[in-house]
């Protein structure tokens, strides 16, 4: 059987009770950690909260070369542990139907995810969001434009914007970093910069930081640690503005 269980937000500690005891009577745990990453627990000390040796897997391993993760479902319980809820991303979806396809039963253990934590975040509310997007660091030779025609086409229908933030083996995008991208985006594809947006770091921490602003307060503004997401809101609700000022610093 091959079980995927959303890890929560920020620490070992944000599993729910289900899938800590599913994961402890597990045969092998599988890790990923490419499209999100517990920042309050390296894999030590998830090894030593499960009491159970932990195998972490990056972007090839899961999407090219899942045999090991299918083999040990036919011949156990494998453990498939994402942060956040499992199965946002496609990638996770199609080790599912891999599984499916080899008649491996599969099961779900959900966990918070931060597209709902954004909007108790900030205050913004869920259903006027619209497409999310990412936006990844360029490269040379290559600086994609689509998450500015992302953030257009939702302003235009008045639907706020979740920007996923690059996450790189030895960096993590910051809300300056991302608010700079998408400010040049703008500027290549003639595309209105938007006047306001909201970075929120370290969702599910302890002392999560949520700031809301123009272009120059959160340039100026030190969000601290991984991991951070940003927001692009469309026209605010009264209650939307509200919260934003009391709990984002909103001027």
């Amino acid at each position: 059987m091959l079980i995927f269980i959303g890890l929560g937000l920020f620490d070992e500690r944000d599993i729910s009770i289900k899938g800590l005891e599913t994961v402890k009577s597990a045969d092998r745990i599988f890790l990923e950690a490419y499209t999100s990453r517990l920042m309050g627990a390296d894999t030590a000390k998830l090894e030593e909260y499960y009491g159970q040796e932990v195998t972490v897997l990056y972007r090839e391993d899961v999407e090219n070369n899942p045999e090991e993760i299918l083999l040990a479902a036919e011949s156990g319980t494998a453990a498939f542990l994402t942060a956040g809820d499992p199965m946002v991303s496609t990638t996770h979806s199609d080790l599912r139907i891999r599984a499916k396809e080899r008649g491996i039963e599969t099961g779900i253990i959900h966990g918070a995810s931060i597209q709902s934590a954004v909007c108790g975040l900030s205050g913004l509310q869920n259903y006027r969001f619209g497409k999310s997007c990412s936006v990844p660091y360029p490269e040379k030779g290559w600086f994609p434009l689509t998450p500015a025609d992302t953030i257009k086409s939702n302003m235009a229908q008045g639907l706020h914007t979740l920007v996923y933030l690059d996450i790189k083996p030895d960096r993590y995008m910051t809300v300056n970093e991302g608010i700079e991208i998408i400010a040049e985006m703008c500027k290549r594809t003639d595309t209105e910069p938007p006047e306001i947006f909201v970075g929120i770091a370290r969702a599910g921490s302890e002392r999560p930081v949520v700031k809301a602003g123009n272009v120059t307060d959160l340039m100026e503004y030190d969000f601290g640690g991984p991991l951070q997401i940003l927001i692009v809101p469309a026209e605010l609700h009264m209650m939307e503005e509200e919260y934003l000022r009391t709990f984002a610093g909103l001027k």
